[in-house]
C-alpha cells in the first residue's frame, strides 16, 4: 500500500496533464517511499564518473504499476524492509543505467509514449537525453508543482518529526551559547553546535553565525567579546525533516537597548503569529507583520520573511515573491491549511549592535498554530570566565 494519498496525487496529476510520474529528487523519492532515504548517498551523490539517481515511477490511477529504481546496494535495504512498490530494480550505479531501467519499466506498463512528469531541476542532462531518445512519442511535463502540492499538508508523523527536529536544534543552540565564552571563535562555536546537534541524533546541515556589530555570518576566527551579541541560525535534519531556527545570545551585561531591540523583533513576530490559522490567507500573515514593521522605529534596517518548510527549507506554502529566495509567492492569496508548516523570521541588521534575529517554526492548526522548538526566544547568556 502506498504511504501517501494516492487520490490526491491522482487529482494533481490529472490537473497538470500527467499520465505517469518520474520522481528523481532525494526529497520527493523519500516522500513517495514513506520516509526512506539510502544512507550511503544521504550527504552526497557522486560515485565514479556519475551520480546516484533514485527513480520512483507512479502511474496515475494505477499504484499497482509503481516501481522504484535503486542503487545496487539497496537490495539489502529491500530484504530488511521491503519497499511498497510492486516493482523494485536494485541494479543501477549511475544516471544512465537508472534511466535505462526506468525506460524498460515504462514500456512494460504501456507508458512509453505517455505524458511523463519529471523534475527538471533534479534530472541530470544525460538521463533526460536518454529518456528523450528511447521514449519515442513521449511528452515531458514539469511535475515540480504537483509534488510540492502533494507534500504541502503534513501527516501527523511528519509533524512529529518536524517538532522533534525543531526542539533538538533549539536545545543544541542553547547548550552551545551557554558553553561559549569570551575569546571563543566563530569557527569553534559552529563546531560545538555541530557536535551538540549530532549528539542529539540530528544530521547537522548548517550554522549561520554573527558576533558583535558584524553582519557577516560565515565561519571565521572572529572571537566573542564582552558585551557582544551572538546570532545563531541553524538547520538540523531529523529523519529527513528540517529544524530551522534562530536564537540570540549575549556575553556579559544585557543593557536596555538590547532588550528593546529584541522586543521590536518580537512584536513583528507576534503580529505574524496572530494571523496564522487554517482558512486564513497566507498573504494576511505577511501583510500584518509588514504593517507592524513599517511602524517600528527599527524599520529602516529590519526585514520580515515567512516561508513553508518540511523536507526542504522552502516549500509550500510559498508566501513571498523573490524575498529573498527567487520563487513566486503563489500561495499568498490561498488559504492556509491545517498541517502546513511555516517558518517566520524577522531580521534586524542594526548599524552598531549587529545582527538581531528570531526565526520560529509554526504548524498551522484549525484554530491557530502550534510552535515547535520555542525555547530560548529571549536573550541567552554566554558562559562566564
Amino acid at each position: 500500500m502506498a504511504p501517501f494519498d494516492t487520490g490526491r496525487l491522482d487529482a494533481l496529476m490529472e490537473e497538470a496533464g500527467i499520465d505517469v510520474l518520474l520522481a528523481t529528487s532525494k526529497h520527493n523519492t523519500q516522500y513517495l517511499l514513506g520516509g526512506y532515504r539510502f544512507i550511503f548517498f544521504s550527504t552526497m551523490d557522486a560515485i565514479g564518473h556519475s551520480r546516484y539517481l533514485p527513480v520512483v515511477i507512479y502511474e496515475k490511477g494505477h499504484a499497482e504499476n509503481s516501481a522504484y529504481v535503486a542503487n545496487r546496494m539497496e537490495g539489502g535495504e529491500h530484504q530488511n524492509h521491503p519497499f511498497w512498490t510492486p516493482a523494485f530494480h536494485a541494479a543501477a550505479w549511475g544516471t544512465l543505467d537508472a534511466a535505462e531501467y526506468a525506460v524498460e519499466h515504462l514500456r512494460k506498463i504501456g507508458k512509453g509514449a505517455a505524458r511523463i512528469g519529471i523534475e527538471p531541476s533534479f534530472l541530470p542532462l544525460d538521463a533526460y537525453r536518454l529518456f528523450s531518445e528511447r521514449l519515442e512519442g513521449a511528452t515531458f511535463v514539469d511535475a515540480t508543482g504537483v509534488l510540492e502540492r502533494l507534500r504541502a499538508v503534513k501527516k501527523p508523523e511528519e509533524l512529529e518529526k518536524l517538532r522533534k527536529a525543531s526542539e533538538l536544534v533549539t536545545n543544541a543552540m542553547m547548550a552551545t551559547i551557554g558553553w561559549a565564552r569570551a575569546g571563543t571563535t566563530k569557527t569553534e562555536i559552529i563546531e560545538r553546535l555541530r557536535q551538540e546537534e549530532t549528539n542529539r541524533g540530528l544530521q547537522f546541515e548548517y550554522c549561520l553565525l554573527t558576533l558583535g556589530p558584524s553582519h557577516n555570518r560565515a565561519a571565521s576566527d572572529q572571537a566573542w567579546r564582552e558585551g557582544d551579541v551572538l546570532s545563531i541560525d541553524s538547520g538540523g535534519n531529523y529523519r529527513g525533516y528540517i529544524g530551522d531556527l534562530c536564537r540570540m545570545g549575549v556575553l556579559g551585561h544585557l543593557d536596555a537597548e538590547l532588550e528593546d531591540l529584541l522586543g521590536e523583533v518580537e512584536q513583528i513576530q507576534q503580529a505574524a503569529f496572530s494571523k496564522v490559522r487554517a482558512g486564513a490567507r497566507g498573504g494576511d500573515v505577511i501583510a500584518r507583520a509588514q504593517s507592524v514593521l513599517k511602524a517600528s522605529k527599527v524599520a529602516e534596517f529590519t526585514d520580515f520573511f515567512a516561508h513553508g518548510m518540511g523536507l526542504i527549507t522552502h516549500e509550500v506554502p510559498f508566501l513571498m515573491t523573490n524575498h529573498p529566495v527567487t520563487y513566486e509567492g503563489v500561495d499568498a492569496a490561498r488559504p492556509l491549511e491545517a498541517g502546513m508548516v511555516v517558518s517566520v523570521e524577522t531580521t534586524m541588521l542594526h548599524p552598531s549592535r549587529g545582527f538581531i534575529k528570531l526565526e520560529d517554526t509554526l504548524a498551522v492548526t484549525n484554530d491557530g498554530y502550534e510552535m515547535f522548538g520555542e525555547r530560548g526566544r529571549g536573550w541567552n547568556r554566554g558562559a562566564t570566565a
